[in-house]
């Protein structure tokens, strides 16, 4: 600090002229004086020069910081480094073989050959500019593929990612012809907006203790004499399995726990033709599920006592609580959810192909040959077991989430018509326990209806 004083003492004045100053000679000293008057201190460079030796000393103490630091992490980089080789050394496979295998090429080219033949047919029906293109797309992805042999220079995934979109560009374009356009008034209304508070809330008739299950209303909407039934399908085994049904011919009956009517469709909660998981909707004189520890979607017929069943397309398909429904906390065994809306019975599950991910598929009975079909299939990119439930709307899948033990969210839809997904929905929905076993939906009142923990939950779903 002195070195600094003197520095600025003997700095030339502001005419930048040094002063000459007489002396005098006494006693062997040299002596003068001097008049402090002449100076002016330089106070505002005095701070300047201040403030710049306090900054470069908080420079070096952040440079020390970060030397001491560097010095004790030094120790932990030279240790995750110092095994690398041994470490890598398992996947030098990939550097012999390549990016993929011979066996991942010919499953691809396969999956290929099938989706090529059936975009032909497509496109010899309808010949329209969305087939067309879909037809050069399966062309330029076949060029891809052949290269894929010959160079690791394309990315598996990304081939995969688009074999899927085409999948199910395919499988929309074959629909909407017949099945999504102007069949029904509402479908045109576009994406639910809103759902309401609970309008019916009501224990289940088998006791708060039953806490999964299935429960709604008919759903089949040309079914006039029938559209006032309800029905409630308890899980009584382990709240895994069940063989009953429950059928209320009036709401007033339905909401006193009187005068229903049972019906047994399986000798025993472990016989094959069982349910397994809160997965049913009542459809028509029918009632479908998922059949016990199967990939099958079974269908029991009121009238005739009969149950007839389909298994699911995939690779595969996950049932036996292999993919629930989860996000919080998981339903045991929900692999399977069979769902209703305007345009017919879905079965909503995943596959280790589709590599958990949810599927789409459309479920056809028909009443002439007695057999239970699956029509089409689509395949998303949402992880089931990202998901606490789902349902179908005009054609439309939507996916809920755990938000609290008070609310879900619907916070993703996928529109079957399209192809097209949506995650960016943030519709509540209040509930009166925490867990949900099932959720579903009716096309005839557009209401949604919650099995929540042995408690019967219903909405009004509200469109443009």
């Amino acid at each position: 600090m002195m070195l600094l004083l003197l520095l600025l003492l003997l700095a030339p004045t502001g005419d930048g002229q040094a002063q000459r100053v007489p002396g005098q000679k006494k006693n062997g000293i040299c002596t003068c004086e001097v008049s402090t008057d002449t100076w002016t201190f330089p106070a505002v460079r005095y701070e300047s020069i201040l403030q710049q030796v306090q900054s470069c000393e908080s420079s070096l103490e952040k440079l020390e910081e970060q030397v001491q630091l560097s010095a004790q992490r030094l120790p932990q980089i030279q240790a995750v480094f110092s095994n690398i080789t041994a470490r890598l050394e398992r996947y030098q496979y990939l550097n012999d073989r390549g990016l993929y295998s011979r066996l991942a090429l010919r499953l691809l080219g396969q999956e290929l050959s099938q989706l090529e033949a059936s975009i032909g047919t497509i496109h010899g029906q309808l010949n329209n500019p969305q087939t067309k293109k879909l037809s050069k797309e399966v062309v330029k992805l076949r060029q891809d593929v052949e290269r894929m042999q010959v160079a690791d220079i394309i990315n598996l995934k990304t081939v995969k990612e688009t074999l899927r979109y085409l999948k199910n560009s395919a499988e929309s374009c074959r629909s909407i012809p017949k099945d999504f356009v102007g069949k029904d008034r509402h479908c045109l209304k576009g994406l639910i907006t809103n759902i309401s508070e609970p309008i019916v809330t009501k224990i289940s008739p088998y006791g708060k203790s039953q806490i999964s299950g299935s429960w709604g209303q008919e759903t089949q909407m040309d079914s006039e004499n029938q559209q006032n039934i309800y029905w409630v399908q308890p899980l009584v085994n382990s709240h895994i399995w069940g063989n009953t049904l429950r059928v209320y011919q009036t709401y007033e009956d339905f909401m006193a726990s009187t005068n229903h009517k049972d019906f047994t469709f399986a000798p025993s909660n472990t016989h094959t033709n069982a349910i397994e998981g809160p997965s049913a909707v009542l459809y028509g004189e029918a009632l479908y599920y998922h059949c016990y520890r199967s990939a099958d979607v079974c269908r029991y017929d009121l009238k005739t006592n009969t149950v007839a069943r389909v298994t699911l397309p995939g690779t595969e398909v996950g049932f036996n609580n292999k993919f629930p429904y989860c996000y919080y906390d998981c339903r045991a065994n929900s692999d399977v959810d069979v769902e209703a809306d305007e345009t017919g019975l879905w079965a909503l599950y995943a596959t280790v192909g589709n590599h958990g991910n949810l599927v789409v598929s459309r479920l056809s009975w028909d009443s002439e040959a007695k057999t239970l079909n699956v029509t089409h299939t689509w395949e998303t990119r949402l992880f089931k077991k990202a998901v606490s439930n789902a349902f179908m709307v005009c054609g439309v899948l939507y996916a809920t989430r755990y938000l609290d033990k008070n609310q879900e969210e619907v916070f993703y839809a996928f529109d079957t018509a399209t192809g097209k997904e949506d995650n960016s929905l943030a519709l509540p929905l209040e509930k009166v326990a925490k867990g949900v076993a099932s959720l579903g939906y009716n096309p005839i009142n557009k209401q949604l209806y919650m099995y929540n923990d042995g408690y019967l939950l219903a909405y009004q779903a509200h469109f443009l």
